[in-house]
């Protein structure tokens, strides 16, 4: 079983999550349901149903300011309930990372105000390294 693998999948969470792992990057949820119509997909409330659960599962990750959806790049995304991504505004390349230091003080100012948070997903965007030289 690997990494992601989860013991309750669905025949559609894993066809939608198998997707998203394939494709290297963000997904939309109609983009998915035209890449599983030959798989029985006709509606968009069956992608959702089964993203809804793989974000749940920590498996995939909804990424806000796209509206599109990437497979967790690595494992342990459930258990520290955050996620945290640089988005090229001129490739599209997505990279998730961790960012240990801003999870900290985050975590610390949520304690401080009492505020009871259930996610996290923080997003920047700019440029990357690859645009960046070819733009000199």
């Amino acid at each position: 079983m690997s990494a992601h693998a989860h013991p309750e999948l669905t025949k559609n969470q894993s066809l939608v999550f198998g997707s998203l792992s394939e494709a290297g990057g963000p997904l939309t949820a109609y983009a998915i349901l035209d890449l599983l119509r030959e798989d029985g997909f006709r509606a968009p409330l069956q992608v959702y149903r089964a993203l809804d659960k793989l974000v749940e599962y920590g498996m995939v990750h909804r990424l806000e300011s796209l509206n599109a959806f990437v497979a967790c790049a690595h494992t342990g995304c459930s258990a520290h309930g955050a996620a945290a991504f640089a988005i090229c505004e001129q490739c599209g390349d997505v990279i998730e990372f961790t960012p240990d230091e801003a999870l900290k003080v985050l975590g610390e100012w949520t304690k401080a105000q009492q505020f009871s948070l259930s996610r996290m997903t923080i997003e920047l965007r700019g440029t990357c390294s690859t645009c960046a030289l070819k733009a000199i």
